[in-house]
């Protein structure tokens, strides 16, 4: 460790030492100021004779004539034990719940490490949320990254907090959540949810308020990440990891950005955005030969409901599909207010049938999903046309689509659907069309989840 007493320069957050030689990007700073208090940061740039020190604390009281700038010669770390579930911490890793920080088993870098692609397992298992619109129609499944997007005024985070106390996987689980640039009231929302649920017995909880430094905005994705692989690769657990909002944390990358002047790429964020957020997304998967597994479901708040902005976009390009909430379903008063038609999971297939789910679940989605882009449809020619110039079969349609978000979508915050109970809804949502209008799903399917069911409804 080597003592500096040249800072040169303070600008904002920014602290600028002079007289330095062998420093690393990424190195713990600790500066000492005259009262001997202690304030922590990580360098940002390095290069002979100067680095740039992005400052965790606020940088009020520094005095640049008397403060003594420390580099510790490692990178910031996290000390990980099974002790840690049901803790609370905040984006540098101090707790928040007032217990002792527990005696860790193992110092794990934060940046963690790539996997090698010939390591990892396709994502093949059913993760079950207890939400219809995710778990009949847009599967997530074990291994995967799926985000929400979503947009400021929705309800996302009842929504996340509904998926954490209700996700169930087979085997030890476990939940780590981190919540980034959020208020204090919503922080205290998803508290007060995991204590009364009792799911923070069994999850890791990172917060960070809108107040707190927006390094530990920067930080906090990196540390919850390496909890959940050191509890999934080396404890063997199939951790659910919950991320939210990834717009605060790309606004903290912008913001850093600027402060270093770098040259900016679109709407003014770093050109390293799409790299910066794969190193996040990427962090997901099953490593062969574990037992455990990492999987991801960041959400983020799509600035003026643009799903072209780079946040979104790029997000897009990087995950398997997305889960899209809708202002307009949420104006009609459905919750969770998910548009099916635009969300995507790109491997729901592989995480459904038989042996998994159940083995008409394939056909069912498929079916369920053309029937509802076809209602869509035949509402919109509705208010041009008027519903006197409909068919027997559009006013089918119709009505399916209505019974559709009232049954299907719509449920309540707390209300947890096992997938037979989803499945079967879908099926009684089918019998409000003709037969013949049927055409995804298998003629045996029909005979025993629809016709069956119907003679036994008519016998009783």
């Amino acid at each position: 460790m080597f003592k500096y007493k040249k800072i040169k320069e303070i600008a904002g957050s920014l602290v600028v030492v002079d007289g330095v030689s062998n420093i690393k990007y990424e190195e713990l700073v600790e500066v000492e100021l005259e009262d001997g208090s202690r304030r922590t940061g990580r360098v940002l740039e390095a290069s002979e004779g100067k680095a740039l020190v992005q400052m965790f604390e606020e940088t009020r009281g520094l005095d640049p004539s008397s403060s003594k700038v420390s580099f510790l010669g490692k990178t910031m770390t996290f000390g990980a034990s099974e002790d840690i579930m049901g803790r609370i911490f905040d984006g540098s890793a101090k707790p928040l719940d007032g217990h002792p920080y527990p005696i860790p088993d193992k110092e794990l870098d934060i940046n963690g490490k790539p996997i090698n692609p010939y390591c990892r397992e396709y994502p093949d298992n059913f993760v079950q949320t207890g939400i219809s619109a995710i778990d009949g129609l847009n599967t997530l499944v074990r291994g995967q990254k799926l985000p929400i997007f979503s947009a400021a005024g929705l309800p996302h985070s009842v929504l996340a907090a509904q998926i954490a106390r209700q996700a169930k996987i087979a085997g030890n689980f476990s939940i780590v959540f981190g919540a980034m640039g959020i208020t204090f009231e919503e922080s205290r929302f998803f508290v007060e949810e995991f204590k009364k649920t009792g799911a923070l017995s069994r999850s890791v909880l990172f917060m960070n308020i809108a107040s707190d430094p927006v390094i530990e905005r920067i930080t906090l994705p990196r540390l919850a990440l390496t909890v959940a692989e050191y509890l999934a690769y080396e404890k063997d657990y199939h951790v659910l990891v919950i991320l939210t909002d990834m717009t605060n944390y790309c606004e903290a990358l912008r913001e850093v950005s600027a402060s270093r002047k770098e040259v900016p790429g679109r709407r003014g964020y770093p050109g390293y955005l799409y790299t910066d957020l794969a190193t996040l997304y990427e962090r997901a998967g099953i490593i062969k030969g574990k037992k455990g597994s990492v999987t991801q479901i960041p959400i983020l708040t799509m600035p003026e409901d643009d799903k072209t902005h780079p946040i979104p976009d790029l997000t897009g390009y990087i995950t398997e599909g997305q889960i899209m909430l809708s202002r307009g379903i949420y104006q009609q008063g459905i919750y969770p207010p998910i548009d099916v038609l635009p969300s995507l999971s790109r491997l729901r297939d592989k995480g459904i049938g038989e042996g998994k789910t159940r083995e008409d679940h394939s056909g069912l989605a498929n079916q369920l999903f053309a029937s509802y882009a076809r209602g869509q449809e035949i509402r919109e020619l509705t208010v041009i046309l008027g519903e006197s110039s409909l068919s027997d079969t559009d006013r089918a349609y119709l009505r399916f689509a209505e019974g559709f978000e009232e049954k299907f979508l719509a449920q309540d915050i707390y209300e947890n659907r096992e997938i037979e109970e989803t499945l079967d809804i879908g099926w009684s949502l089918l019998r409000i069309l003709p037969q013949d209008e049927l055409k995804r799903v298998k003629d045996k399917d029909i005979k025993k989840y629809l016709e069956t069911k119907e003679e036994n409804e008519t016998q009783s």
